[in-house]
């Protein structure tokens, strides 16, 4: 069991068959050293993809990104959920439906920070239905970036969101795979090697 998953099975909370809390560590209070190894690792796995730049979506998706970039060497740039008085023009946009907080959001780039030239690593946190991944790879679309792949923290692997992007022909790599929640116990899914 890799460190993510020891964590996971330490802190996380299984609050029903298809949601799990671990905001002890990853998305309201931040374990930094366990985002150092996971930014170590998602630079590991992409280190030969030539990447230029990292996109995520705020909030959660930050910390992991930021260590990512770290250990990579290139700029993040997150995608924001509300408009700012700074960022109103010449944007690239999508909506993204959250099935946990049961809400549509508009989340936006600014074209300074996206072009052709890029090779864009996306992370996110969850990978669960795979809106907020998809959301993030039609932006690197319109920016006609080249898009590495998709780095998940933890995915939900009995959600189709993972088979849904890798349908695509798109590398999705997880570093936390949940087989079940069921009676309130992760389980993750065998192989998982990272």
């Amino acid at each position: 069991m890799n460190l993510l998953e020891q964590k996971i099975v330490a802190e996380g909370k299984v609050l029903s068959d298809s949601v799990l809390k671990v905001d002890s560590f990853l998305n309201h209070q931040i374990d930094p050293k366990l985002m150092k190894y996971i930014g170590e690792e998602f630079a590991r796995l992409f280190a030969d993809a030539g990447i230029t730049k990292i996109l995520t979506i705020e909030s959660s998706g930050i910390a992991p990104s930021v260590m990512a970039g770290l250990s990579l060497g290139v700029p993040v740039v997150f995608a924001r959920k509300r408009k700012s008085l700074t960022l109103v023009d010449n944007l690239y946009s999508a909506k993204v439906h959250s099935f946990t907080k049961n809400e549509t959001n508009e989340i936006s780039v600014s074209n300074s920070y996206l072009s052709e030239d890029d090779v864009v690593f996306v992370i996110d946190d969850f990978l669960a239905n795979g809106q907020a991944a998809l959301g993030l790879i039609d932006i690197v679309k319109q920016a006609d970036a080249t898009l590495a792949g998709v780095g998940i923290v933890i995915e939900k692997g009995f959600q189709d969101g993972g088979k849904l992007i890798r349908d695509q022909g798109i590398r999705v790599e997880s570093l936390a795979i949940i087989d079940s929640l069921s009676a309130g116990k992760v389980t993750f899914k065998e192989g998982t090697t990272i």
